[in-house]
């Protein structure tokens, strides 16, 4: 699993007893189980190294995910029940018809730089967003680098149709950097950190425009058969992010042993992406309308479904 980067790398188990008393509260033996799709080693590292899972009273299915938007593609098609992935897909797929909801928050512990960046080759003339007019930029769509270069653009009162925009894969797209045939790429860590080590530089940082929330996100038929298993999954998560934070080199350890990466990428890896779980409130939501919106001007939603309705905040209030 470590090597691939790839699509969906095969579903792990991960082991959990106790099933005892805590049969009556989770359900019979079919909703024993919680399937999570995991982005890139993210969650599944956290709670691996933390040991939060170690006394859960149901077996965690992992599925690996190069990127939001497959990942958002199996909760949308029921094969996940839950996965995290930043503010701007879960939007872009909720309002382009997904079943899928809202049940937790995480934001940003700090604006850390390259995190989110859009990134050009060292030899490239280009050092702000105006030099890539009429260019050629690479992002996966409806991801937080789309996201980010349509902000980029709007500050810049730059129409977004004055530059060329590439969907790819994050895999794809860093070929496609690396041979030369874009010339920008609006991507995020850990992918960020691999090609800014490999001598690429950051002509538009998201620091400067604020980082993405991420998004606990569950698939909407799963919230009514598997709620109680939901709510204790994000518990435990939240104590795995505490923990990550006053442990990070044990965390880039096992993110470096899940997913290949050098540990010191892993290490950045945490450092541009330290989050801490926040409660569902109006500010969260305010932000996706936002979000809707400028996708909506760029014409690539229409936007009509309600954005509060994307939200379930009764987990936050402990399931």
């Amino acid at each position: 699993m470590a090597k691939n980067r790839g699509a969906i790398i095969a579903v792990i188990l991960v082991a959990a007893a106790g099933f005892g008393l805590a049969a009556a509260k989770f359900g019979g033996s079919d909703d024993r189980v919680l399937r999570v799709a995991n982005q890139k080693g993210q969650v599944k590292s956290m709670m691996i190294a933390s040991g939060v899972l170690n006394d859960a009273p149901y077996t965690v299915e992992w599925s690996e995910f190069p990127a939001a938007q497959p990942l958002l593609e199996a909760l949308g098609g029921g094969a996940a029940d839950l996965g995290l992935a930043a503010d701007a897909p879960f939007i872009f797929a909720y309002q382009s018809g997904s079943p899928i909801k809202a049940i937790g928050v995480q934001a940003p512990a700090a604006q850390a730089a390259e995190a989110l960046a859009i990134l050009v080759k060292d030899g490239s003339p280009a050092r702000s967003i105006q030099n890539l007019i009429g260019k050629s930029i690479a992002t996966t769509r409806g991801s937080i680098g789309h996201h980010l270069l349509l902000q980029a653009l709007e500050r810049a009162h730059i129409p977004a149709d004055r530059v060329r925009v590439t969907f790819l894969s994050p895999g794809d797209a860093k070929a496609a950097f690396d041979s030369g045939a874009i010339d920008a790429w609006s991507t995020w860590t850990p992918y960020t950190n691999v090609a800014i080590k490999e001598g690429a530089r950051v002509v538009v940082d998201a620091k400067d425009y604020g980082l993405p929330n991420y998004i606990d996100i569950a698939y909407a038929d799963s919230i009514g058969s598997k709620r109680a298993l939901l709510a204790d999954f994000l518990r435990r998560e939240a104590r795995a992010v505490d923990w990550a934070r006053a442990h990070p080199d044990e965390f880039a350890q096992v993110l470096a042993k899940e997913t290949g990466l050098p540990l010191d990428i892993a290490r950045a890896s945490f450092d541009r992406n330290n989050r801490v779980s926040q409660p569902i409130d109006g500010k969260i939501i305010a932000h996706e309308q936002d979000i809707t919106h400028r996708f909506q001007k760029a014409g690539l939603i229409d936007g009509k479904r309600v954005v509060a309705d994307a939200f379930d905040p009764d987990f936050g209030k402990g399931g």
